[in-house]
């Protein structure tokens, strides 16, 4: 069973007894200043390494860390999960969170954070700008004129006005395209595999082959899942129309791409816009290389959809407050794998006890009696269960003088306990 105390430096979470010299935040992969600003200001001390991590660099960084900050490049598996006694929280920086093993770290009462909403706007209008782009053949022009090519010609470039576009996936950032193709005068259909209220004059198909057949340009916004794992592959190619185009800015194993390079050698569609990919380079030093690359009327982009500087700050600020938040009171809300529990600012004078522990029966008898045991009176009392994992936090009286804490954390079900106190 895997059980332990996390010591906190001072202000905010000190435990009894810590001995470990611990980092709060470890925050990789040039993630925006704002970050390390917002959470210096809240008592926080941030290390940075302005890149991604290999598993084993990232195990010895994590070595003394008690929060990790990351976008896409890093992953955190259950190997590097094990060998981080001191995490607490990670947070992803970036809408997806894909990279880290959610299950695992459920497993350890480790809290996951991301901010699935703030890059929407950003994505958004560039794949808006691709869709024009591809019609008008706007990159193949310009790399003519680079190379001293003067090719003044209508041939193949039309207006969007008038086309239709099919939107796989209408969440946040499907819906915002929506609205903003519309505005353009495109005739927009969607599939999602939930029902969904269609924003202004658009259509829901029932079917993602319907989709596709009737499309003029087909554009992927869904997470990464087994179900979406080369979604769009040979047959999906084959349906849509020649003159139909395939935009790629959701995951990179969406897309089967050596299928796609055929399709558009072969011309059976006309172009595509792609910018993630099934393998990334981990740092801008890096090569990259794609079956697409050179291929006519292809944007090739480097994950940069979410990558303008309002986005980046705005999703530095949000997911900077919630492990913050998490770090002061407890706070799980918007956890993408633990127990969501909103949490009050704690009263200075009680102490705050937060327990992880199996979602078995008894337990919180268990706890119960020892706090009863010791005469300490509970004066607030949080529960949330998601599937095997329970989320249980107690503000209390003074614990000293008492084994409380160390019988609760010694309890066979405690995957990770937490005290906040007053230093």
């Amino acid at each position: 069973m895997w059980k332990k105390h996390f010591p906190h430096c001072p202000p905010l979470c000190p435990t009894e007894n810590s001995t470990v010299t611990t980092h709060d935040i470890l925050l990789l992969e040039r993630i925006h200043e704002s970050a390390e600003v917002a959470l210096v200001r809240e008592g926080l001390r941030v290390k940075r390494v302005d890149k991604g991590l290999s598993e084993d660099d990232l195990i010895q960084q994590l070595a003394d860390v008690r929060m990790l900050g990351i976008r896409s490049k890093t992953h955190v598996t259950s190997a590097v999960l094990n060998a981080a006694p001191h995490l607490e929280a990670i947070g992803c920086f970036c809408i997806g969170t894909n990279q880290v093993d959610l299950d695992a770290a459920a497993d350890k009462g480790i809290a996951v954070f991301n901010s699935p909403f703030s890059n929407t706007r950003s994505v958004a209008e560039m794949t808006l700008a691709e869709i024009i782009a591809l019609h008008r053949q706007l990159f193949d022009r310009s790399r003519h004129l680079h190379e001293g090519r003067w090719d003044k010609s209508a041939t193949a470039a039309h207006e969007v006005r008038g086309r239709t576009l099919g939107i796989v996936g209408y969440g946040h950032i499907g819906s915002q395209i929506s609205v903003l193709a519309e505005a353009l005068g495109m005739r927009v259909i969607y599939h999602d595999i939930l029902p969904v209220m269609p924003m202004g004059n658009a259509r829901a198909c029932s079917s993602l082959h319907e989709l596709i057949e009737q499309a003029d340009v087909v554009s992927l916004h869904v997470p990464e899942t087994e179900a979406t794992r080369q979604l769009i592959g040979a047959r999906e190619l084959s349906i849509m129309k020649s003159t139909a185009l395939l935009i790629n800015n959701a995951r990179g194993s969406v897309v089967d791409l050596q299928a796609l390079r055929d399709a558009l050698s072969n011309q059976s569609i006309a172009g595509a816009a792609l910018d993630v990919y099934p393998a990334e380079p981990s740092s801008n030093s890096d090569g990259f290389d794609c079956p697409l690359a050179g291929l006519p009327n292809v944007i090739l982009t480097p994950h940069i959809g979410g990558s303008t500087e309002e986005a980046q700050e705005q999703i530095a600020r949000e997911v900077a407050m919630k492990l913050s938040h998490y770090a002061m009171t407890g706070t799980t809300t918007s956890s993408v794998n633990v127990p969501e529990v909103e949490l009050p600012l704690r009263p200075e004078e009680q102490v705050r006890i937060l327990h992880f522990h199996r979602n078995v029966p008894g337990v919180l008898s268990k706890m119960h009696a020892i706090i009863a045991e010791h005469e300490i009176n509970i004066t607030a009392e949080y529960l949330r269960t998601t599937g095997s994992l329970s989320y249980v936090i107690l503000d209390c009286g003074r614990l000293k003088g008492t084994d409380a804490l160390q019988r609760l954390e010694s309890l066979e079900e405690t995957i990770r306990m937490r005290v906040l106190k007053t230093t």
